[in-house]
């Protein structure tokens, strides 16, 4: 599981676990977004951030089972 949280940055988001891009960009989630926390951009794009926080753990969930 991932220390990264709603509260930290898209930024962080694809720096630590880069196969979260494919979520991100299905979402039109600026991967830039200026070093905005996940919660915030998801706020103002209208998403609902505990949804795309469920997507970005599934991800790197099923990265991480392929890789064992």
């Amino acid at each position: 599981m991932t220390n990264l949280g709603l509260e930290s940055s898209v930024v962080e988001w694809v720096m630590e676990y880069p196969e979260v891009q494919c979520v991100l960009e299905s979402l039109g989630i600026d991967q830039s977004c200026q070093g905005k926390s996940l919660e915030f951009v998801c706020q103002q794009m209208g998403l609902e951030p505990h949804f795309v926080l469920k997507q970005l753990h599934e991800v790197i969930d099923d990265d991480s089972n392929v890789n064992e």
